[in-house]
């Protein structure tokens, strides 16, 4: 039976850590839709085939339907996500970590944002956890292999497979003939299906953490086998990312689609198709993949094929904070799970 919202309001009332974690959570995704949708529309915004500001509501609705309508059909990559790891020690400290887990994704976010990086949230998102459920653990058995494995082939996949299919997108595109008005229309048609994905990716991992925070509440060190995702979660999962994305996102989209590369209506559609075809892909086979991965690798792809010129100071610096993102967050995931906990301590 799924948690009715009353019984979240009473679980809120009674674990002020879980209501803290829901605070940051919300703020993640508030962030996440303003920081990571925008490399949805950032190619149709770069082309003029949409506005900004008709694209921003446009990522913001699709993001919404989404994470609603593929959630209910398959919740795997929230469950990926909410069993990456085991919280033991009491309901309180459990909590306590999951609460720094949160707050380290949040610094790094705004950081992002600060220096308009495309960084992955999703990435350092399972780093944070990570970090903490070792920082709680003491020790990395509390990693679950099977899920890390999954999150490590979604890394590769939204990596290797987005640059690989950009190259081979643009390649097939060269060889046809489409109007210009005809590329434009597609590259609408793109960007609400990217930004659908997008949510139906982003929306359920963020919703992965709401279902490990109320089960950590209930005592339990684990979210039970296939829960029921009640309707009002997806609701408040959809709404913080779309209102996000409506908060806009230029800085981003400057970074993707004009500073790191430069691309023509055909090869953004090239970019367009070939990140399409890796996020569904992915979130049909449940894997949690880095949406802002998988369009740069693409844009990178169509670049380095020749269809467009790469900024090699910007795109290093981007793939630099990719790399940096698992280590980083991870360790500040551990850090702050220490102090949260030494300050719980004396408390207990």
């Amino acid at each position: 039976m799924p948690l009715s919202l009353s019984a979240f309001w009473a679980q809120l009332a009674q674990e002020p850590a879980l209501l803290v974690t829901v605070l940051l959570t919300l703020a993640v995704l508030l962030v996440n839709g303003w920081t990571d949708a925008p490399n949805a529309i950032a190619g149709a915004v770069v082309t003029a085939a949409l506005p900004f500001r008709r694209a921003v509501l446009l990522a913001a609705v699709c993001n919404f339907l989404g994470v609603l309508c593929v959630t209910s059909v398959n919740a795997s990559v929230a469950e990926t996500i909410y069993s990456i790891a085991s919280f033991s020690g009491g309901n309180r400290a459990a909590l306590a970590a999951l609460c720094a887990a949160m707050a380290s994704v949040v610094l790094w976010a705004v950081l992002a944002w600060r220096f308009g990086i495309p960084t992955s949230e999703s990435h350092a998102l399972v780093a944070g956890v990570s970090g903490a459920a070792v920082a709680l653990e003491g020790g990395f058995s509390c990693l679950r292999g099977d899920s890390c494995f999954r999150v490590v082939l979604g890394l590769l996949m939204s990596s290797l497979a987005g640059f690989w299919a950009g190259r081979a997108a643009i390649c097939h595109l060269s060889s046809v003939k489409f109007s210009y008005h005809t590329m434009l229309a597609a590259q609408k048609s793109c960007a609400a299906c990217t930004a659908f994905l997008h949510g139906a990716q982003d929306g359920q991992k963020f919703l992965g953490i709401f279902l490990l925070g109320t089960a950590l509440a209930q005592g339990m060190e684990d979210v039970p086998d296939n829960p029921s995702v009640p309707l009002w979660l997806m609701v408040l999962c959809a709404g913080g990312m779309a209102l996000g994305t409506m908060m806009g996102g230029r800085r981003i989209i400057n970074t993707v689609g004009r500073e790191m590369v430069s691309l023509d209506v055909r090869e953004g559609l090239a970019a367009d198709l070939s990140n399409i075809a890796c996020l569904l892909g992915a979130t049909a086979l449940g894997l949690p993949v880095s949406t802002t991965h998988t369009r740069t690798s693409a844009l990178l792809g169509v670049g380095s094929a020749g269809g467009g010129r790469v900024n090699r100071r910007v795109a290093g610096a981007v793939l630099l904070a990719w790399v940096v993102t698992f280590p980083a967050c991870g360790a500040a995931g551990y850090g702050m799970a220490k102090m949260f906990l030494a300050i719980l301590s004396p408390l207990s």
